[in-house]
C-alpha cells in the first residue's frame, strides 16, 4: 500500500521529536527521522503540511491525553504514533493495561481513515544496563503488532532493525538514535509506507580502537554525564520536556533542504 501525503502529523516521545538528531536552528534544537521523513514527502505534493506534537520523556497516558485529540482535529491523512517507551523504562508497569489505552487513541486515529503507522519497541537484548527488560518489550511488541491487525495501522518493525545494534546510530547519551540513527529510521518508515525516495542509509565513520581500560573510562564517564541524571530524573519525578512545548503544534509547509532537490526532478526509489 502506498501513496502520497498532504498532511503528516507525528506523535510520541523524544524518539519523534528528534532528540539526538541536533540542529540548534530548529525548534528544541532537534531534527529527526520524522522531519526527514516530512522532506522527502514535501516533495511528493505542492500542499503537503507537517506538524510535530512529540515531547520528550512523554509516557504513554501523557501522549495519549495530550496529543491524539490535538492530531484529529489537525484532520492528518498521515500519523506516527511512538509511545511506550518511557512507561516500559520505570521499575513497575502493567503492560496489559497499558496497551490496552494505546489501543484506544490508535482506534481514534484510525477512525480518522488516515494512514496510522506504529512501531514495535527496540530489542534491548544487546545493551548492558537495560537487557533485563528485554522480556518487557517483547510482550509490548506482540500487543503492539496486534493493535495494529485490529485498527489496520501500518507497522515499522523496529525489533528487527539489526544495525541499531551499532553503537553509531545512538548519541553519546546511549539513549537516543544519533543523527545517523534518525536517518536509517526515516528511510524505514518511507520503505514501509511505500513511497518513492533517494534518501540514503548513512555512511559511518570508522569505530575509534579503544582497549579495555579505555572502554571502562568511557563508560564511567557516560555514566556520571547521562545515567546519572536519567535516574535522578526518575527518583524525583522530573521529565526531560518539563517546561518544553510541542516544536511544531500545527500543520505547517516544510523547507527542502539542499541535498533533497534532486526529487523534485526525479522521483525514481533508490536502488536498494
Amino acid at each position: 500500500m502506498s501513496g502520497t501525503f498532504h498532511r503528516f502529523v507525528a506523535l510520541g516521545d523524544s524518539f519523534t521529536e528528534g532528540v539526538g538528531d541536533h540542529d540548534a536552528d530548529r525548534p528544541n534544537g532537534v531534527r529527526g527521522w520524522a522531519d526527514r521523513v516530512a522532506e522527502v514527502l514535501s516533495t511528493q505534493v505542492d500542499d503537503f503540511r507537517y506538524a510535530n506534537l512529540a515531547i520528550r520523556g512523554r509516557k504513554m497516558d501523557a501522549i495519549l491525553a495530550e496529543q491524539i485529540g490535538p492530531a484529529v482535529a489537525l484532520a492528518p491523512d498521515l500519523v506516527t504514533v511512538y509511545a511506550g517507551g518511557n512507561d516500559i523504562l520505570r521499575p513497575k508497569v502493567d503492560i496489559d493495561a497499558m496497551v490496552a489505552r494505546y489501543d484506544e487513541g490508535i482506534g481514534r486515529l484510525a477512525a480518522t481513515d488516515a494512514r496510522v503507522l506504529v512501531f514495535t519497541g527496540f530489542d534491548l537484548g544487546f545493551a548492558p544496563v537495560f537487557r533485563h527488560l528485554r522480556g518487557r518489550v517483547a510482550t509490548y511488541n506482540e500487543l503492539v503488532r496486534e493493535v495494529a491487525d485490529d485498527h489496520g495501522a501500518t507497522v515499522v518493525d523496529y525489533w528487527r532493525l539489526r544495525e541499531y545494534r551499532d553503537p553509531r546510530l545512538w548519541d553519546v547519551d546511549r539513549l537516543h538514535m544519533s543523527a545517523a540513527g534518525h536517518q536509517r529510521m526515516a528511510v524505514a518508515v518511507l520503505d514501509t509506507l511505500g513511497v518513492p525516495h533517494r534518501l540514503q542509509r548513512p555512511v559511518l565513520a570508522a569505530l575509534p580502537e579503544m582497549d579495555r581500560r579505555q572502554r571502562r573510562n568511557a563508560d564511567l564517564a557516560w555514566a556520571r554525564a547521562h545515567a546519572a541524571p536519567w535516574v535522578r530524573r526518575r527518583l524525583t519525578g522530573t521529565s526531560s520536556g518539563d517546561g518544553l512545548t510541542a516544536r511544531r503544534p500545527t500543520l505547517e509547509p516544510v523547507g527542502r533542504p539542499s541535498d533533497l532537490v534532486d526529487h523534485l526532478a526525479d522521483r525514481a526509489p533508490a536502488d536498494r
